[in-house]
């Protein structure tokens, strides 16, 4: 323990206070160079040695990326497949994660397993029969195909059935002498006491759908249904590239997933937390 003033600092934290603080500021160091690269020229984005604050704020690139392409189109293309698919995960996963863990039924375990190594395959070896199956249903170049193949996520079940392990069986037991069903029981007490589970699941789903682009690219074909990462591609050329636009199509497109983070920041880390306890 280290005494300063009347406050007693356990050794580890003055040990490991400033190695974090090292990491945050390595972290931190590319958005603030995207975020000053927003604002720059071309010709100045590649100066050496690298000006932080630029002298002279341009705001031209955000109005080319907004005006120039349908950036807006985009943006509400990508906000709601991401609303869609987040529900939809939060109902599938919630329900399927309520049934691993607080239901019994034959060969329960065994199905768990089974899902679970469905994490286990590459994305990359089932694409092909994704697009069959896609194409055969009718939905190839709609946001149906994006929102059916992200319907269901086994890490999203694995992720919340740790959580509801925690909640004590007791609660379900006394829900059913009470007369409550399995949905009743899902519904009005595990899914309100694993909201820590369900945070971390939102923005987990919510980051990797906003920042899809290979199903979109192979999935969607006008570009009137494309999301904003195809569109942050449309500023690389053949021969050239224009780096500020897209640091300036960068820095909108991360600005809901920071208010996402920023709203369930104190969730997610219970939900990290409470999901290691069991398994």
């Amino acid at each position: 323990m280290i005494k300063i003033g009347r406050v007693k600092i356990p050794i580890s934290t003055v040990i490991f206070f400033p190695i974090c603080v090292l990491f945050a500021f390595i972290f931190l160091v590319p958005f603030v160079w995207m975020l000053s690269a927003s604002f720059k020229t071309n010709m100045e984005l590649f100066e050496y040695p690298i000006r932080w604050i630029p002298p002279v704020f341009r705001p031209d690139n955000f109005i080319r990326v907004w005006t120039h392409v349908n950036f807006f189109q985009y943006f509400t293309n990508t906000a709601r497949l991401t609303a869609m698919i987040t529900v939809i995960q939060l109902f599938t996963c919630s329900l399927a994660a309520f049934s691993f863990s607080k239901l019994r039924f034959p060969g329960r375990d065994k199905l768990f397993l089974c899902y679970l190594a469905t994490m286990m395959v590459p994305w990359h070896a089932i694409l092909i029969p994704q697009f069959l199956v896609v194409r055969s249903f009718g939905l190839y170049d709609n946001h149906l195909a994006l929102v059916a193949i992200n319907a269901f996520s086994a890490f999203g079940v694995f992720l919340l059935r740790q959580n509801m392990i925690s909640i004590p069986d007791s609660l379900h037991e006394a829900a059913k002498l009470d007369g409550c069903g399995p949905f009743r029981t899902y519904w009005n007490i595990i899914l309100p006491l694993a909201k820590t589970g369900l945070a971390v699941l939102i923005i987990f789903t919510f980051n990797s759908t906003w920042n899809t682009y290979m199903q979109a690219m192979i999935f969607l074909q006008s570009r009137s249904l494309q999301v904003i990462q195809v569109g942050l591609a449309q500023f690389r050329q053949e021969f050239t590239t224009d780096f500020t636009a897209i640091m300036a199509g960068t820095v909108s497109s991360i600005i809901p997933i920071v208010i996402v983070y920023a709203f369930a920041q104190k969730h997610i880390m219970e939900g990290v937390a409470f999901s290691g306890i069991k398994g």
